[in-house]
């Protein structure tokens, strides 16, 4: 069973930067779609990025050129750069396969301060 340990998650202003990361356990992590999601309170859990095993990225519309997702195989780690960070990009931040296969992990919270 894969498990999932997300970090990097903190309080910073708007227009700053944080940059997430996700470990996880397990050799099936590079064989996976992998994604970035995120939960804002009140609000239901919402993808936030993707990439494929083999460096395919998506985005949400929201988040479109403001990060970037990455991932390192050999380290079975990925990342998520965030940039230009919004109030609204206050959520917790949890990564997971794209069909969201894995149990979830604590996740990471991200707080961004007007």
């Amino acid at each position: 069973q894969v498990q999932l340990v997300e970090s990097g998650g903190g309080l910073v202003q708007a227009g700053g930067s944080l940059r997430l990361s996700c470990t996880a356990s397990g050799s099936t992590f590079r064989f996976n779609s992998m994604g970035w999601y995120r939960q804002a309170a009140g609000r239901q859990r919402e993808v936030v990025a993707s990439i494929n095993p083999s460096g395919i990225t998506n985005y949400a519309d929201a988040v479109k050129g403001r990060f970037t997702i990455s991932r390192d195989n050999a380290r079975t780690t990925m990342y998520l750069q965030m940039n230009s960070l919004k109030p609204e990009d206050t959520a917790v931040y949890y990564c997971n396969s794209a069909t969201a296969i894995y149990s979830w992990g604590q996740g990471t919270q991200v707080t961004v301060s007007s």
